[in-house]
């Protein structure tokens, strides 16, 4: 690229004029390079036409055509007896100083992702989503363009309680469901907490707690943004212990126990895997219904099971006494928002008062592509899809650790979209650090672990298998048996 140098009597500049294409294109784009670097401050007078055509060798109107359209485009200002200036508005930005102990975004990001919680981001169907979302515009009355309806979209309502009662076994009708964008939003609206805080005036919060100040029990290994969250709204959390048959329900009967709520992940223990034991199953929701109690279902992954046909929802045993959580996060994307809640029949009301008189959350266009996804078998087929994928993807960790780690062991059922690694006693911390320095993103268990929880912990990592893209998911393999600890 040639440099050409200009004196004249107005300024002394340096531009920078490309060889190939136009010379007026080339020198527009030269000075606004100069403009944007700083080397043409605001207010700098340019020179005269001739003068720039003649330092530059160009035709005088090749260098008036990119004055004018650089003034055009409000580089450049021109005003008789002024001569041409740069704009005051064309002030390069401020340079962002970056504190040096920042990380940048490139180096904050791990060689191999192993975290929970991530479905594979390249196995979203685009292709039929996309279609999905043509046929389901194209069918839409003009009144599903106007402001949404706080319950959701009711071709979205109608699909949901068809796929819910032939899939998980839920007790569905479209009156009961509202739609909401995921698992933290349905407690949000529970609990009376809005996206600006909490929500004073009528909430579901009375009916979930017979009387304020009631604690809520939940499983003493779960997500500790669940339980901020409802902290947050005022509402304190109790463990209940866990064993290999998931939570111990019995606990919420006994004296000491002062809980009205429980939030439980039957189908797959959230993160130790496994399911509820069936006897455990009806003994919760019997507790319910005696003590006028309820149960919060989360079935955040429960149409991945891998060695034998899902588990049936717990909500299927008493529709009244259970809200069914779920949501598309896992089975599609967590960028689509999209959720819902299957409510007791006495909870639909005071929900949609807390929600409000308009959908805010939830995109009305999102909602009628998953109703036609859903409706058209697109859904079923990808989660198929995706249960094989994932098997795969879980049997090759079990078959790595069998070969490089063997006294290494992955706990709980073939569900989901992670695994626990049971390791030695007292080796957690050193194996989620050596984890760390090969470049492997994953979670000690005890950071999911219950701050009052008072069953002796296990050492373990939580290794979400799905998240590495397939071309590096052996190498994210390879790094992991390197990190964990020997026999």
């Amino acid at each position: 690229m040639p440099e050409s140098k200009v004196n004249s009597r107005d300024s002394d500049l340096h531009l920078e004029l490309a060889a190939a294409g136009s010379r007026r294109s080339a020198l527009i784009t030269a000075l606004r390079d100069a403009v944007r670097a700083g080397r043409l401050a605001p207010g700098t007078r340019l020179p005269p036409y001739r003068a720039l055509a003649a330092d530059l060798g160009l035709a005088r109107n090749t260098v008036a055509d990119a004055y004018a359209e650089l003034v055009a485009e409000g580089w450049l200002t021109a005003r008789q007896g002024s001569g041409t200036r740069v704009a005051h508005r064309a002030a390069p930005p401020k340079p962002v100083r970056v504190p040096k102990s920042a990380p940048t975004d490139t180096s904050s990001m791990p060689a191999h992702n192993l975290r929970q919680g991530q479905p594979d981001a390249a196995s979203f169907p685009r292709t039929a989503w996309l279609a999905a979302a043509r046929r389901a515009l194209g069918a839409a009355p003009n009144e599903a363009f106007g402001p949404g309806d706080p319950r959701g979209r009711i071709e979205l309502r109608r699909a949901l309680a068809d796929y819910l009662a032939r899939a998980r076994g839920v007790r569905a009708e479209p009156g009961r469901i509202v739609i909401c964008s995921g698992f933290a939003h349905a407690l949000r609206l529970l609990f009376g907490q809005g996206a600006g805080g909490v929500v004073p005036g009528p909430s579901p919060s009375s009916r979930l707690r017979s009387s304020r100040g009631y604690p809520i029990a939940v499983e003493s290994y779960g997500l500790g943004f669940h339980r901020s969250l409802l902290a947050t709204a005022g509402v304190r959390t109790v463990p209940l212990g866990i064993d290999e048959h998931g939570a111990r329900v019995r606990e919420l009967g006994e004296a000491t126990s002062k809980a009205r709520a429980v939030l439980l992940t039957p189908a797959h223990q959230f993160p130790t895997g496994g399911p509820l034991h069936p006897e455990r199953r009806a003994a919760v929701v019997d507790w319910a219904a005696a003590r006028g109690g309820l149960v919060l279902e989360d079935d955040y992954d429960g149409e991945f099971r891998y060695d034998r046909e899902p588990v049936g929802a717990v909500q299927g045993l008493g529709p009244e006494h259970v809200v069914y959580i779920g949501s598309v996060s896992k089975s599609l994307s967590p960028a689509v928002r999209l959720g819902w809640m299957v409510l007791p029949e006495h909870l639909v009301g005071p929900v949609l008062d807390a929600k409000g008189e308009r959908e805010a959350w939830a995109s009305v266009l999102d909602q009628l592509t998953l109703a036609e996804f859903l409706v058209s078998g697109r859904y079923d087929r990808h989660v198929r899809r995706m249960r094989q994928h994932y098997r795969k993807r879980r049997d090759r960790l079990v078959t790595a650790l069998a070969e490089h780690a063997p006294h290494i062991t992955v706990t709980g059922i073939a569900a989901g979209l992670h695994a626990v690694l049971h390791l030695p006693a007292g080796t957690e911390q050193s194996a989620a650090k050596a984890a760390a320095w090969h470049g492997v993103a994953l979670d000690p268990l005890a950071e999911f672990r219950h701050p009052e929880a008072a069953t002796a912990h296990r050492d373990g990592l939580v290794v979400g298998y799905a998240t590495p893209a397939e071309h590096a998911y052996g190498a994210a393999l390879d790094a992991l048996c390197r990190a964990l600890p020997p026999v």
